[in-house]
């Protein structure tokens, strides 16, 4: 069984995290006694860094235990660093997918990864991306956008180039919303997540953008978001409003059944319908391992989805 999400940081990261803990605030604190340390980035990233996230071995015994053959390991976007200056994120992409291609090297068949690329600066990141792949890395999970620029930006087009040029897999994964109403009952993790995915993907699917760069394989987390259950709803729209979107060549239904998903909906109802929706080539299985909500196992096997998208 494969495990298309899951999320690791390898031993040189941590060394780079250490020597520049200054320059990117990175501060671990033991803040209960009964878990492990809390790691927070740049006062605001923060999250247990649980000994899954760091020991390896640990990582490929609960990897054994829970039936799953191959992982497709990712970082984690605690770290995707965008805030800081492009060298900054630059130098830890780099230390990052070394690492990664290093473990998926060692570990042949059981280990495979994605890169993190300086998506603050699109054309490093698509120097990263070429970079990343060419170590043997399957592609690169980028977040929803940068700075309030969405991924269908101009800017962001050298990036784009570089994953329809390679077939790259790009795994999109939110951040924490921000949104001020959401900072109670850990909302910014319950709802602001999916709803980040859902704001990111349905401005993708409305602008063409799949059309321009349609070699570029864009993974969704968290089956979607929203938006496989509000589809119908963008099916009225682009009736009602045609000339809203004389640009698109096809249906929303259409463009989102071009996008891949995985399942980590802790539902078995809700990835029955996104597999009835998109195709069972287009639903991947994962878990969300080691963060607290996780799925874990994933849920189910998927199998077509997981030979479709590395393929």
């Amino acid at each position: 069984m494969y495990d298309f999400h899951t999320h690791f940081i390898p031993q040189p990261v941590l060394r780079w995290l250490e020597d520049n803990k200054a320059t990117v605030n990175a501060v671990r604190e033991k803040k209960d006694p009964n878990k492990a340390e809390f790691l927070t980035v740049n006062g605001k990233w923060g999250f247990e860094l649980k000994e899954a996230f760091v020991n390896a071995s640990l990582y490929l015994e609960e990897q054994a235990k829970a039936g799953v053959t191959t992982s497709v390991v990712s970082p984690i976007p605690q770290l995707f660093l965008y805030e800081f200056d492009k060298a900054i994120t630059s130098e830890l992409s780099g230390v990052y997918n070394r690492a990664l291609a290093d473990w998926s090297k060692e570990q042949a068949g059981r280990i495979e990864a994605l890169g993190t690329v300086p998506l603050n600066s699109p054309e490093d990141a698509a120097r990263e991306l070429e970079n990343a792949m060419a170590l043997g890395l399957k592609g690169v999970i980028i977040g929803p956008g940068v700075e309030g620029r969405m991924l269908t930006d101009e800017s962001f087009h050298p990036f784009w180039e570089a994953a329809h040029a390679k077939k790259a897999i790009v795994f999109i994964h939110p951040l924490l919303c921000e949104d001020p109403r959401l900072k109670k009952r850990m909302m910014p993790n319950l709802i602001g997540v999916p709803w980040e995915t859902t704001v990111c993907a349905t401005d993708i699917l409305l602008s063409g953008l799949m059309d321009q760069y349609e070699n570029a394989k864009i993974l969704l987390a968290h089956g979607g978001g929203l938006l496989p259950y509000q589809i119908g709803r963008l099916e009225k729209g682009y009736a009602m409003w045609s000339g809203q979107y004389k640009h698109l060549k096809d249906s929303p239904k259409a463009y989102l059944k071009r996008f891949w998903f995985d399942n980590v909906l802790w539902n078995e109802a809700a990835v029955d319908y996104l597999t009835a929706m998109v195709g069972e080539d287009r639903v991947v299985p994962g878990s969300d391992y080691p963060f607290d909500l996780c799925a874990w196992p994933p849920i189910r096997p998927d199998e077509k989805g997981a030979q479709a998208l590395l393929g």
